[in-house]
């Protein structure tokens, strides 16, 4: 496929027609020209899709804000570099919203993709399946990241809890000792298959972990009915997955709004 295309299904697939994320409460609403999530907290509660022009961007975007602020919850307005209109990010800015950093949106056919990779010798990948793996997970993210992973135990522990085929996590061990980590989330319905959290401490990065455990994840994906794969990459893990076929599509930024709880929103 090219890049239109992919771009196009992707769209199609994952934004418009997107399904909730995660086990639990969340539920996809389809407001007129968006789609969005809205869920329980923790849950993720943000905006997938939307079709705006220069006239409709003001009053979707004020929707939004009125629809999260009655629950009391904190949102993303999840924007890629191809949505419109063309301004859209500076309007979300003037409407009081914080933008993180910067990716790139990645997709890899399987088939096309370079999956030779090995993990460095002494380095073994152990499949995660129990509190005490998702424990290892959260210490690695912790350490390459420096975030806290409280969120990421809550979320894994729940989709582990709700059913094998919701994530596939893996640990990259040194040892005893765990040195990377990573997720596969593939999408029911779909030929898509999401590649997060790939993360490796400090002394253990440029030795390969991390080309590996995405050879690993996608060897993983298409025994399970998935050849497509999407990223959203750091300028650090682009290059790696450049090398090994991955096509940039466009670019993701995620806005955030966070304004105080009105009163009462909150038991």
């Amino acid at each position: 496929m090219d890049h239109a295309a992919l771009l196009a299904l992707f769209d199609r697939d994952l934004r418009e027609g997107a399904r909730p994320d995660g086990p639990g409460d969340a539920r996809v609403e389809r407001a007129g020209a968006m789609v969005r999530q809205t869920a329980t907290a923790p849950g993720w509660n943000g905006v997938l899709w939307s079709a705006l022009d220069e006239d409709t961007a003001g009053a979707a975007i004020a929707e939004q804000t009125g629809h999260y602020a009655a629950l009391g919850l904190e949102f993303e307005w999840k924007l890629y570099g191809h949505d419109r209109p063309v301004d859209l990010g500076q309007r979300l800015r003037a409407a009081g919203f914080t933008p993180g950093p910067q990716e790139t949106l990645m997709l890899g056919e399987v088939s096309r993709l370079t999956l030779d990779a090995e993990p460095p010798r002494g380095v073994r990948f152990v499949p995660v399946t129990d509190a005490h793996g998702v424990g290892l997970v959260a210490d690695v993210h912790e350490q390459a990241f420096g975030a806290d992973s409280s969120w990421l135990r809550r979320e894994l522990l729940a989709r582990l809890a709700a059913g094998p085929d919701g994530v596939v996590a893996v640990v990259a061990m040194a040892g005893d000792e765990p040195v990377s980590a990573a997720r596969l989330e593939p999408v029911p319905g779909t030929r898509f298959a999401g590649l997060w959290g790939g993360g490796t401490v400090e002394e253990w990065r440029g030795r390969g972990i991390y080309r590996a455990l995405v050879a690993h994840r996608a060897q993983v994906a298409a025994a399970r009915g998935h050849d497509l794969l999407r990223v959203d990459a750091s300028s650090r893990s682009r290059p790696v997955l450049e090398r090994l076929g991955f096509l940039a599509l466009t670019s993701t930024t995620p806005y955030v709004y966070s304004r105080p709880y009105p009163r009462g929103s909150r038991a």
